[in-house]
């Protein structure tokens, strides 16, 4: 099994932010964000790392930034160890596979969600009421349908706890409303071509979350991109409408923690070997499939 890095130390850079995955430092007009293997579960972090994760997440979000750049730019500066400013290299050990150097931008204070199927927090709102982020959907739709047309259902995003669906005549009033069609248009657009990427490779993408920022003015895309975190992927050959989808994800440790009497609060419990090792090798997986 792989050695878990669950944190980072890098003595002579300026520590940002640690979050629930990555690491963040500054490195003169720069940041460098490391994905660890942190796992978080019910917004707790958990004890016990998921070996590879954070190289898994970084090279995906590398894969779709290359395919996306015609739509709209992207933070990343550089992935590799060797294209790092040369007082980085010395940390290569911490740093390799799993660091982006990125550019600074300023975040946009909402979360772009597409929905191209229908789960998750969608599925419970439209079981009451037949919306999603009061978008008016069509009767009769089950658990995993697919969407006549993919939905823009926007959050807000919460630095602590979990984010809160938005309709885009709020996310207006967060963002400037040109600013906010914007938004919308370029992520259908991404959502879209990456759902016909996926597919060819027999890999349903049911949703995912993007985020961007702003360079004097200039609107990118930053954070992480179509990863096991922010998005869900089912394996096309298994889709059934009418349940849940099995993930290529954390799925497998949320499952597991849903056994144990645990009241979803810190300390969380340590994961046995066996989970640990069925969700790498499931991270694992969807690099290969998507990346290859």
């Amino acid at each position: 099994m792989a050695d878990i890095l669950m944190e980072t130390k890098l003595d002579d850079l300026k520590f940002l932010k640690r979050g629930k995955v990555r690491d963040i430092y500054e490195y003169d007009d720069y940041y460098l964000i490391i994905a660890t293997d942190r796992v978080s579960a019910f917004d707790v972090v958990l004890p016990t790392g998921i070996p590879d994760k954070g190289r898994v997440l970084t090279q995906i979000s590398v894969y779709w930034f290359n395919q996306m750049k015609d739509i709209i730019d992207n933070h990343l500066v550089a992935y590799q160890v060797e294209d790092f400013p040369e007082p980085l290299k010395k940390y290569r050990n911490i740093l390799e596979g799993r660091t982006m150097l990125v550019k600074k931008a300023k975040p946009l204070p909402v979360e772009c969600i597409v929905r191209g199927y229908l789960s998750g927090s969608g599925w419970k709102e439209y079981k009451k009421s037949g919306t999603v982020c009061k978008i008016k959907l069509p009767e009769g739709l089950v658990e995993s349908s697919r969407l006549e047309k993919a939905i823009f259902t926007p959050s807000t995003k919460a630095e602590e706890g979990h984010d809160i669906n938005i309709s885009f005549e709020e996310m207006k009033a967060i963002v400037e409303p040109s600013l906010a069609e914007k938004l919308k248009d370029i992520s259908l657009s991404i959502y879209e071509r990456a759902r016909d990427i996926a597919e060819k490779k027999g890999i349903i993408i049911a949703d995912t979350k993007m985020e961007f920022g702003l360079i004097d003015d200039k609107l990118i895309l930053i954070d992480e991109l179509l990863t096991p975190d922010s998005s869900r992927f089912w394996a096309k050959k298994d889709y059934m409408p009418g349940k849940g989808q099995d993930s290529y994800d954390k799925q497998i440790v949320r499952d597991y923690l849903l056994t144990l009497d645990w009241d979803k609060t810190y300390p969380g419990p340590e994961l046995p070997p066996h989970i640990v090792q069925k969700t790498a090798e499931r991270y694992r997986e969807i690099l290969k499939i998507i990346t290859s």
